[in-house]
């Protein structure tokens, strides 16, 4: 995205009790965080107490829209595998 450009933003909080398991979903989602999606980038980022915080930015309500689906649900995946995996 060039400087300049008018761009939507969104912050997303993911509160997570369990400190072993927030630092796990932290490591899973950096290497997705890191890479672009097209028009669109995140950073995530230890937030405070227990929370993990993912900033999107993107060029246009159709890449936000495509970044938030792409992001939740990877979150989701995670937290759903987390949780299989203790049940189990």
């Amino acid at each position: 995205m060039t400087s300049g450009t008018a761009s939507w933003t969104a912050s997303i909080r993911i509160r997570v009790d369990d400190a072993s398991l927030r630092d796990w979903l932290g490591q899973a989602l950096g290497p997705e965080a890191a890479r672009e999606v097209p028009r669109a980038r995140a950073e995530l980022h230890r937030g405070e107490g227990d929370s993990l915080e993912l900033e999107i930015v993107a060029a246009d309500s159709g890449a936000m829209r495509a970044a938030l689906n792409t992001y939740l649900g990877w979150i989701h995946l995670s937290l759903a595998t987390a949780q299989a995996a203790r049940r189990s």
